[in-house]
């Protein structure tokens, strides 16, 4: 669908947006391939043509989890070597990367694009917060805290190693 143009729509920005818009058409899928995000682009036209970068931009200038080189988005989750999806808070990144951008400043999204930016904040963002809070392993974080509650470290470990040769 052709649409009005924005200047400041980045090459990061028209990433997050073909990414945002096939977990949209996609809700059954956990992550897309490189190839179809960068086919999702240019079935846009978000602005007017595919630009050079894009792919880069997909596999590494946009991913979160991958060396900072040079920049520090985080909009895009490598899954796997070829596969991406939305970063969400909780997700590991380069510590590079601290400090960059997850999703596109409304400003620089083109007005019929806004909704994703609802959809992100209200839906798929927070929906790995509760998956975080219902995960069973991540539930135990914490127990049995109040067991060393005094208890010196070295002093165990000294302890436990009493009588060793």
């Amino acid at each position: 669908m052709a649409i009005a143009r924005k200047a400041r729509c980045t090459i990061g920005t028209e990433v997050w947006i073909a990414t945002a818009l096939l977990h949209r058409e996609h809700p059954e899928r956990a992550d897309f391939d490189v190839a179809e995000i960068m086919e999702r682009i240019k079935q846009e036209i978000i602005v007017g043509e595919m630009r050079a970068g894009v792919e880069t931009h997909i596999r590494q200038m946009c991913v979160a989890n991958r060396k900072r080189d040079p920049s520090r988005l985080r909009i895009l989750f490598a899954t796997d070597t070829r596969r991406r999806r939305l970063f969400r808070e909780g997700d590991a990144y380069d510590p590079g990367r601290e400090g960059g951008k997850i999703a596109p400043s409304r400003d620089d999204v083109p007005e019929p694009y806004h909704y994703l930016l609802e959809w992100y904040g209200s839906a798929y963002a927070r929906a790995a917060g509760d998956t975080q809070r219902k995960d069973p392993i991540l539930a135990l974080r914490g127990l049995g805290r109040e067991m060393w509650v005094g208890e010196d470290p070295d002093g165990y470990v000294r302890r436990l190693r009493e009588g060793w040769e």
